[in-house]
C-alpha cells in the first residue's frame, strides 16, 4: 500500500474519531446551558462531584465510549503504532475525554458530574479497543502471531508470574466489589429532617418521640436492652452521635452536643404525652445546619445504628412519606426512613444502591397497620441491614449483594469477567507449547476468579453463597477466553 493510500485511510479514520467524540460531547453536555457561579473555586468544583450514578447511567456510560475506543484504535492501527502504545493512547484519550466532560458538567445546572462516570467511560473506551481487534481480521491475526511467535513467548517461570499477576488482579477486583457496599460516598452537606423532605414535598403525618444514631451496628443483645429501655442508647459512649428527645414545644437540642438543634419549619406542633412531637405537611423539623459530623463519622466506619419511636396518624400515607431523612431533596439522600402505605420503606446510599438509595428495594410490610407508638431499631454492617420493630423476634434482614437485580448483576459480572477471560486467553497463547501447563491455565484461570470473588464477598459482606453467581462468573471468563482462542484458530486455518 502506497504512502498516499495510508494517509487517505488514516484521514478517513481520524474523521470518524472526531465524529464519535463530538457525539459524546453532544450526548453528555446538551443543552449546553453553561453558567459560571458567582463564587468559583477549585474546592467547589470537587464538592460538586457526586460519588455514584444509577445503574442505567453506568450502562449508558460504558457503551457511549465504545465507538470512541473502536474508531480511535482503527486510526492508531493505520498509523502502525505498536500494540502497547495503542492500548495506552486509547485508555488515555478515553479517560481524558471523560474527565473533560465531567469538569464541564460542573457548569451545567442540568447535569451532575460523577467520578464513577470516568471509570465507566474508560472501560467503554478499552472495550471498543478490544472489539476492534477481535473484529478486524488482519489486526487480530498480527496480534496473535506477535504473541505466539514474538519475544513474549517466555519460560514456565515467566508464564507462572503472568498467571499469578492475573490472580492478583482478580483479588483487587474482588476487593473493589466488596467496597461497593460501604458508606464512603455519603454527602456531608445534608441536614437531618423529621417529618418531610428538605424541599417540603414529601410530608408525613404522625408522632416522633426520640431519635438516637450511633456510628456502629449494635449487637442483638444491645438491641434487646435498647428496645426495653431507650435510655440504654445513651450508654453507647463515643459511638453515640445523636440523641434527640422530642418532648417540648421548641427547640430540640442534640443531647451529646455534637450535632445542630432541630428547628420547626412552620409553627411548632402539639406534643402528645408518650408519643412525642406531631409532624404534618404544615410543620416538620429540620436541623439548623447539615449534620456533617454524623455523616463523616458513619462514612468512615461504614456502620450505624438508628433507633426511633414513631406513631403514624394515617395508615395509608404514600410518597413514600418521609419520617426521618438525611437528604438534600427527593432524589439525593444518605438514608431515609419512610412510610409507603402501611409498610416501612428504608433507603440507604451506597455505590450499588445509588445516590437516591432506591436502586435496591428495602421494604418492611405491615408496620403501620395501627396508630400505636412503635420502637424501630435499624442497624447496618458488612452489607447487611437489620430492622427490629418493638421486639427482637419481629426482625427483618436484608443483604444488599443478594438483592442486586438480575440484569444489573449480569452487567457487573460481564464487566468483571470478560476482560479477565481475554487476559487468560493471551496467557494461554503464550504457553502454547506446554500442553499440561496450558490445561492448568485453562481450568485454574477459569475457576479461580469466580471462586475468589464469591469467597471474598461471602466472608467480608455476609452474603449467601450463590452457585448461580459462581456459574455466571465462570461462564463469562470461559466464554471470552474461548471466543479469543476460537478466533485465533479460525484465522490460523484460513492462513
Amino acid at each position: 500500500m502506497s504512502r498516499s493510500q495510508i494517509f487517505h485511510q488514516a484521514s478517513s479514520n481520524f474523521l470518524i474519531v472526531i465524529i464519535s467524540i463530538l457525539l459524546v460531547l453532544f450526548a453528555t453536555l446538551y443543552p449546553f446551558n453553561f453558567s459560571v457561579p458567582d463564587s468559583f473555586s477549585v474546592a467547589e468544583v470537587f464538592a460538586s462531584f457526586n460519588n455514584t450514578s444509577y445503574f442505567q447511567d453506568q450502562v449508558n456510560n460504558v457503551f457511549l465510549f465504545v465507538p470512541v475506543g473502536f474508531s480511535l484504535t482503527s486510526f492508531l492501527q493505520k498509523l502502525r503504532m505498536r500494540l502497547l502504545v495503542q492500548i495506552f493512547i486509547a485508555t488515555l484519550i478515553s479517560t481524558g475525554l471523560s474527565l473533560t466532560v465531567e469538569l464541564l458538567q460542573v457548569f451545567l445546572p442540568s447535569r451532575m458530574p460523577t467520578p464513577a462516570d470516568i471509570l465507566n467511560n474508560t472501560i467503554g473506551g478499552v472495550l471498543g479497543f478490544v472489539c476492534f481487534y477481535i473484529w478486524n481480521h488482519q489486526s487480530f491475526t498480527n496480534t496473535v502471531a506477535h504473541i505466539k511467535y514474538g519475544n513474549y513467548n517466555r519460560s514456565n517461570k515467566q508464564i507462572t508470574a503472568l498467571f499469578l499477576g492475573y490472580i492478583f488482579l482478580t483479588f483487587l477486583i474482588s476487593l473493589f466489589w466488596q467496597s461497593a457496599t460501604n458508606l464512603s460516598n455519603w454527602n456531608a452537606n445534608y441536614p437531618l429532617i423529621i417529618g418531610n423532605e428538605l424541599t417540603g414535598d414529601r410530608p408525613w403525618q404522625g408522632y416522633v418521640s426520640e431519635v438516637y444514631i450511633a456510628d456502629r451496628a449494635i449487637t442483638p443483645n444491645e438491641v434487646v436492652q435498647g428496645l426495653a429501655d431507650s435510655s440504654y442508647f445513651n450508654k453507647l459512649g463515643t459511638s453515640l452521635l445523636a440523641s434527640y428527645q422530642l418532648n417540648g414545644k421548641c427547640c430540640y437540642k442534640e443531647q451529646t452536643k455534637q450535632l445542630p438543634e432541630l428547628l420547626w419549619q412552620g409553627q411548632p406542633s402539639d406534643i402528645q404525652e408518650g408519643k412525642g412531637a406531631f409532624l404534618s405537611s404544615s410543620h416538620w423539623l429540620q436541623t439548623a445546619n447539615p449534620v456533617a459530623f454524623l455523616s463523616k463519622r458513619i462514612s468512615k466506619t461504614s456502620e450505624f445504628t438508628l433507633s426511633t419511636s414513631v406513631a403514624t396518624a394515617n395508615t395509608e400515607q404514600l410518597g413514600p412519606a418521609r419520617i426521618i431523612s438525611n437528604s438534600g431533596n427527593s432524589l439525593h439522600r444518605n438514608w431515609t426512613v419512610a412510610q409507603q402505605g402501611n409498610n416501612l420503606d428504608f433507603r440507604l446510599r451506597t455505590p450499588i444502591t445509588g445516590e437516591n438509595g432506591s436502586e435496591l428495594k428495602l421494604n418492611i410490610p405491615n408496620i403501620f397497620t395501627d396508630t400505636n407508638l412503635h420502637h424501630i431499631v435499624i442497624t447496618y454492617t458488612r452489607a447487611t441491614i437489620k430492622v427490629y420493630v418493638d421486639n427482637l423476634h419481629n426482625s427483618y434482614f436484608f443483604k444488599l449483594l443478594d438483592l442486586i437485580p438480575k440484569k444489573q448483576r449480569i452487567f457487573y459480572y460481564a464487566l468483571t469477567f470478560i476482560p479477565l477471560g481475554v487476559g487468560l486467553a493471551i496467557i494461554i497463547l503464550l504457553a502454547k507449547k506446554k500442553l499440561m501447563f496450558s490445561k492448568f491455565l485453562v481450568y485454574g484461570g477459569t475457576l479461580i476468579p469466580s471462586l475468589m470473588l464469591e469467597g471474598i464477598l461471602v466472608s467480608e459482606s455476609g452474603k449467601n453463597l450463590s452457585l448461580k453467581n459462581l456459574l455466571l462468573g465462570i461462564s463469562f471468563t470461559a466464554g471470552a477466553m474461548l471466543i479469543v482462542r476460537a478466533r485465533a484458530t479460525q484465522l490460523k486455518m484460513r492462513n
